[in-house]
């Protein structure tokens, strides 16, 4: 099963979760498609994705996590022993997204939330100092407004990784990494 993970201020609707949605229905493997709503609160974002897996045995579960969603999969994968996919992660989202306290609103539902102190919190908690290679394909673009690829990299040293030059946090290059991904997972279309 893939997991998608997305990332702050974002939603299921976002594009990389749309087009890896239609990728899989499109070859009849939706039932293997997930992609939580993720609430704005870490504690309560990670018990959505546990919900989503309930009753799985996490080795057959494999994440693909965006930016925080990214964060939110190495936790996972650490905790749970499973696989995961990381595009353009976000490895310290307690220091970085620390000058975005305040008022924010998710980017596709419109909805306003308060980004406090307690987030960041939340998230440090979260944080895996090291991490087992073994587990991860990474995904990065040397373009990336948002995070610096070389920490990421050097953070997942080891680890599979596609580095593409230019493109941006979104990962332009997406839709060519699809085949990747379900070979990375184990699922063949």
């Amino acid at each position: 099963m893939l997991v998608y993970l997305h990332g702050f201020n974002s939603s299921p609707a976002s594009h990389k979760a749309q087009v890896m949605r239609t990728y899989m229905e499109g070859r009849r493997l939706g039932s293997l498609y997930a992609c939580p709503a993720l609430p704005d609160t870490p504690g309560e974002a990670i018990r959505a994705i546990e919900l989503a897996i309930a009753g799985r045995d996490p080795h057959s579960v494999t994440f693909i996590g965006s930016s925080l969603g990214g964060y939110y999969a190495t936790y996972l994968a650490e905790r749970l022993d499973c696989l995961a996919v990381l595009i353009n992660p976000a490895i310290t989202p307690h220091v970085g997204l620390e000058a975005y306290l305040g008022t924010q609103k998710n980017l596709h539902t419109g909805e306003p939330y308060e980004l406090t102190r307690a987030h960041l919190e939340g998230w440090r908690e979260l944080l895996v100092e090291e991490v087992d290679p073994e587990r991860y394909l990474l995904l990065l673009e040397t373009g990336d407004e948002v995070l610096d690829w070389r920490k990421t990299a050097r953070k997942y040293e080891g680890a599979r990784a596609a580095i593409r030059d230019g493109g941006d946090h979104s990962l332009q290059s997406f839709p060519e990494h699809i085949p990747r991904i379900l070979a990375f997972a184990g699922i063949r279309t």
